[in-house]
């Protein structure tokens, strides 16, 4: 199956793994985590010397994974979803769903724990978002209108339904194993995908 070029989907894919394989080869990825990772504690809190401005952790953050598996299981899905994606939103429109995504993972972790001194890391929010459109643009709509309730919307809150339930099932299986998730950050970052994918396209098409 050949899949379409996607040119900016090709480039975050390698920019945040050669950042990954940087920072893990130099040392400095528990450093990095702190400095450039989102910790929801620092949007109400003071500063942290020499660390990135808060308002700019959440796209940052999506640069630096903890470990090869974390990176790995986010570029396949990147690099699947977001060509796709790129292909039906354009570049611009790719852009904006991205870093969008990246914002609102952000956002819904934060009004989950605002207290939290952990770093979010890692581009599972963002790209959280680009299968949330992908899901919307490129999936089955099976769903049928509920009353006033039209067809697309339904099928949104399916979408959205059934996110949520794997995403909580998926944070109870990995806190069995020792292992700690961002499952509103998922959540955030899947939600904000399903709302801007159909403007981003209107949007595109509009403009050319």
């Amino acid at each position: 199956m050949n899949l379409p070029a996607g040119r900016l989907t090709n480039i975050l894919v390698i920019v945040t793994a050669a950042t990954w394989l940087a920072l893990d080869l130099s040392g400095w990825l528990g450093w990095a985590s702190v400095m450039a990772g989102f910790i929801p504690a620092r949007v109400t809190g003071p500063e942290l010397d020499g660390a990135l401005p808060v308002l700019l952790t959440p796209f940052s953050a999506a640069f630096i994974h903890a470990n090869l598996a974390h990176i790995g299981f986010n570029m396949l899905m990147l690099l699947y979803c977001g060509r796709y994606t790129e292909y039906a939103l354009g570049p611009g429109g790719f852009a904006c769903l991205y870093i969008v995504g990246a914002y609102a993972s952000a956002g819904a972790q934060y009004l989950v724990d605002p207290a939290s001194t952990v770093p979010m890391v890692g581009a599972s929010g963002a790209t959280s978002a680009v299968i949330g459109a992908y899901a919307l643009l490129f999936g089955q709509k099976r769903a049928k209108a509920i009353g006033p309730i039209p067809a697309i919307v339904v099928h949104i809150m399916w979408l959205a339904a059934a996110w949520i339930g794997v995403q909580l099932l998926f944070g109870i299986a990995m806190a069995d194993a020792g292992m700690a998730i961002a499952v509103a950050a998922h959540v955030g970052g899947f939600i904000a995908g399903l709302l801007l994918a159909r403007p981003l396209l209107l949007w595109r098409y509009r403009r050319a």
